[in-house]
């Protein structure tokens, strides 16, 4: 399971960075500065949530189904609130409607907490036993 979120989060991170050097370089003279910032905060989110899986896969309190629990929620979190982002920030650029992704970005946000919360929870569940 350390490999698969090794994986997954050096792969967003490698995602994120070349979003954000896009978006810092070649977004910046095409989009209005609310969508750059818009896209910024995608970026920002998606490679916060890769070093944290990048994290997660080394902690020892965790077992390999809390840790496959984890990877799910915060891929899945990552893709619909980060991309959804994009797509918004995006669209009047690529001259796409895309308005529909705006509900989609809180079902990503709430992925992403609910994922916090799972590791909280499970890492304090973890310590009250040994205790």
């Amino acid at each position: 399971m350390e490999r698969n979120l090794l994986i997954a989060g050096c792969s967003f991170a490698v995602m994120a960075v070349i979003l954000g050097a896009l978006g810092a370089h070649a977004l910046e003279k095409v989009l209005e500065p609310q969508q750059v910032k818009s896209f910024e905060t995608g970026v920002r989110y998606q490679l916060f949530h890769a070093i944290a899986l990048i994290a997660f896969s080394q902690v020892n309190l965790l077992t390999d189904a809390s840790k496959n629990i984890l990877l799910y929620l915060f891929v899945i979190g990552m893709i619909l609130f980060s991309f959804s982002i994009y797509g918004l920030s995006l669209s009047k650029w690529l001259h796409i409607n895309l308005k529909f992704l705006g509900p989609i970005t809180p079902l990503g946000g709430l992925s992403l907490i609910s994922g916090w919360f799972f590791a909280l929870w499970k890492i304090i569940s973890h310590n009250s036993i040994n205790n």
